[in-house]
């Protein structure tokens, strides 16, 4: 739409440069290579184009259109505006990389920042300053026990319970480990297996054990005697966190975990069709040194100011190849900082009380839906903001019926789960009304009566 420069203009630029027409910027191009026919569509305005996409976004549905009940590591929370509106201020958005101390004090202090809040969340001694998502830290959890353990231990004890794609994620991470076997998750093994029959198959081969907490089911278990059992065997453990929970339940610090992890999208982070995401990684000091990733220390200056910097692992650490404690030397700025506005607007008591509305909320649809004809909430432990649901139908049948009333319904574990046909992962958080939940209820009874 829009051609700045004239024809009078082009060709005093081209004399100039000294050609004499467009085309002879192109002559040290082979000639049967310089203007190849392409299948492309006309050409159009940009006007033209952004009707045109408007229309095609138009046909996708969002939670701003659809009531969600779809969990299964990604959440509908309500995020203040604010969070938006310092998270786009110019100092932060176009930010200088943080290896440069001398021109980016404000992204490492929101670094640090960000690193406090995690650790006294999570109750563990250290955070750093994020990974992609909550599937590469677990990942990157392995690769921390496996170098620990100078790679004299070869059994990764990986829990069913844990997220299908966090456990996909973890062989994919590994594949290249010659001798490293993770089990624990096979087909065979019951989805709803407990902490108990879990710790039964650590022995002194065992490198780390991974739960997730509250499990990918929704369920609690505290995992104190599990990590007593597997220290026993100087086994390291990894508990996989949903955040949003700590502001209700005990921190994993508190059953003496080795290594927490957790996908940060509830910590004020939108869907977005799936990301960015954030990844968190806490440990105990006493790993700290083999801990992938940035970390942002506090210190002064030669005034006794005080001052941040990278610190305790050197950027070459990341570039050793095979040698090298891990290869990840980059973090989710942006998506951090925004986590650390989100907690830091909430504070300790707002934070708590999202937490207890999605309960709260999450058990009085479970309630419901168990007294619904047709349904029943099949979960043999105490759960948090998601609960499994066994229906009578199969799960992708309720949840066509369910579009078609404006309700995203739950997560097909059957999907993941072989075992698990025809059973339905329901999450509720703390943006979700009665009135709402009352829809679900009525809508799943007309499923059931069809």
């Amino acid at each position: 739409m829009f051609t700045p420069h004239t024809d009078a203009e082009k060709k005093e630029m081209l004399k100039a440069i000294g050609v004499d027409k467009i085309e002879d910027l192109f002559n040290d191009v082979p000639e049967a290579c310089r203007f190849p026919t392409l299948n492309l569509p006309p050409a159009m305005t940009e006007m033209e184009i952004s009707a045109q996409l408007q229309e095609l976004a138009a046909a996708n549905a969002s939670t701003k259109e659809l009531i969600s009940f779809l969990g299964a590591g990604a959440y509908q929370h309500f995020i203040p505006a604010a969070v938006d509106a310092l998270l786009q201020r110019g100092e932060f958005f176009t930010a200088y990389t943080p290896y440069q101390p001398e021109i980016a004090q404000g992204t490492l202090q929101a670094i640090f920042e960000y690193q406090s809040l995690i650790a006294a969340l999570t109750g563990m001694d250290v955070s750093n300053a994020s990974h992609y998502d909550g599937a590469t830290a677990t990942a990157e959890a392995v690769i921390l026990a496996h170098h620990h353990f100078r790679e004299k231990r070869n059994t990764i004890l990986l829990s069913p319970t844990v997220h299908p794609q966090y456990r996909e994620t973890v062989r994919s991470y590994m594949a290249g480990y010659e001798g490293l076997v993770i089990t624990g998750d096979e087909n065979k093994v019951d989805p709803f297996l407990t902490p108990d029959e879990l710790a039964n198959q650590i022995n002194d081969d065992t490198a780390l054990v991974i739960v997730q907490y509250p499990d990918f089911f929704g369920r609690v278990f505290d995992y104190t005697e599990l990590v007593k059992k597997a220290h026993e065997h100087e086994t390291l453990v990894c508990i996989v966190v949903n955040p949003t929970a700590l502001g209700l339940l005990k921190p994993p610090g508190e059953f003496d975990a080795d290594i927490v992890v957790g996908e940060g999208q509830p910590l004020g982070i939108p869907l977005s069709f799936g990301g960015p995401y954030l990844g968190l990684f806490t440990t105990k000091e006493k790993y700290l040194r083999k801990m992938a990733g940035r970390i942002v220390g506090e210190t002064v200056d030669l005034d006794g100011k005080r001052g941040y910097v990278l610190t305790l692992t050197a950027r070459e650490q990341h570039i050793r190849r095979e040698k090298a404690t891990s290869n990840i030397c980059s973090n989710q700025g942006l998506i951090a900082l925004a986590s650390t506005i989100y907690l830091s607007l909430l504070g300790k008591q707002g934070f708590r009380k999202v937490a207890e509305l999605c309960y709260q909320k999450a058990h009085y649809a479970a309630d419901e839906i168990h007294a619904t004809p047709g349904y029943k909430v099949c979960s043999n432990a105490p759960y948090f903001h998601e609960f499994v649901v066994c229906c009578d139908k199969p799960v992708e049948e309720i949840n066509d019926h369910l579009l078609d009333h404006g309700i995203l319904g739950g997560y097909d574990l059957g999907k993941d789960y072989p075992s698990l046909k025809n059973h339905m992962l329901i999450a509720v958080t703390e943006v979700i009304s009665r009135q709402e939940i009352d829809l679900l209820r009525d809508t799943l009874k007309e499923i059931a009566n069809d």
